[in-house]
């Protein structure tokens, strides 16, 4: 009787060791890989977020309808919101569970999102990454704030077109979604100036490419925050789009300071091995 084959066991996925990979190098089936096990963790954080944000929708609810119970005092009560189908209010609460959900677990996707980039980092760069979640947690949060601020002034210019005769229904659902679109949206574009400081730290992009591509990040600015806002509210636009551009350019400093940084490095690195190799104590390569 012939043996039967033994079962291969599993091969284990490599584990990026900095003793024996210093310079973090990963392969594209790797980096698939390592971007699948982060997805996964990102998306357990949310779904537990998820459940507790379920618990905060009815404060959050309250929030969201001030702009609305302004409107109503100002046009005499003609200003309301509506639930239309009998599972309007359950899926309205799920949609903002979720959304809660991303905000409150952001530290977890925004430090996954970091790790992801880091085996393109030397060992002594690890702690750019306390840096980098505390620049872009709060700038996470404070776009959502910004987007919210904002949203009032939007949601009454909208309204202002409508008759003062008429009476305003708007649609919770559709109400709802586009203000916490709004804040997540601009939650979300006020963290891109963290991550280009994030690739510049890693080598990827140099502060002078950063600063010359202005004029590009300030049309991009501008058609984001066309697209966040209505076309009649030209003052929420420029709102929105001041803090962004403000935020590239600080950006596109701190990534100059550190490319000047670096090349002082190296300069300094190449005058001391330069040195040593007229005064012939440098160590010789092996294989010469």
């Amino acid at each position: 009787m012939a043996d039967t084959p033994r079962k291969q066991p599993r091969k284990k996925r490599r584990k990026y060791s900095r003793r024996e990979n210093p310079e973090g190098r990963m392969g594209l089936v790797e980096h698939a890989i390592e971007f699948r096990d982060r997805f996964i963790i990102c998306l357990v954080a949310v779904v537990l977020a998820m459940v507790a944000g379920f618990f905060l929708t009815g404060p959050a609810l309250d929030i969201i309808r001030q702009p609305i119970e302004t409107l109503q005092q100002a046009r005499g009560s003609k200003v309301s919101i509506n639930f239309s189908n009998v599972t309007t209010a359950f899926d309205l609460r799920m949609q903002m569970a979720l959304t809660l959900g991303i905000v409150i677990a952001s530290p977890v996707w925004l430090y996954q999102l970091w790790m992801f980039l880091m085996p393109g980092l030397k060992k002594n760069e690890r702690r750019y990454a306390l840096g980098f979640l505390g620049a872009a947690i709060p700038l996470f949060l404070g776009g959502v704030v910004v987007g919210f601020w904002v949203m009032p002034r939007i949601v009454e210019v909208m309204t202002g077109f409508a008759p003062v005769e008429d009476t305003v229904f708007y649609d919770a659902k559709t109400y709802y979604s586009f203000v916490l679109t709004l804040c997540i949206a601009v939650g979300v574009a006020f963290v891109v100036p963290v991550i280009l400081v994030m690739l510049n730290f890693a080598g990827v992009l140099a502060g002078r490419t950063i600063l010359r591509g202005w004029r590009v990040a300030v049309v991009a600015s501008a058609f984001f925050a066309a697209l966040a806002t209505p076309a009649a509210d030209v003052l929420s636009m420029f709102l929105l789009m001041l803090p962004m551009v403000a935020l590239y350019f600080i950006a596109g400093g701190i990534a100059r300071l550190n490319d000047r940084r670096r090349e002082k490095r190296i300069a300094k690195q190449d005058a001391e091995l330069e040195a040593e190799l007229s005064s012939g104590t440098a160590t010789p390569i092996a294989g010469e």
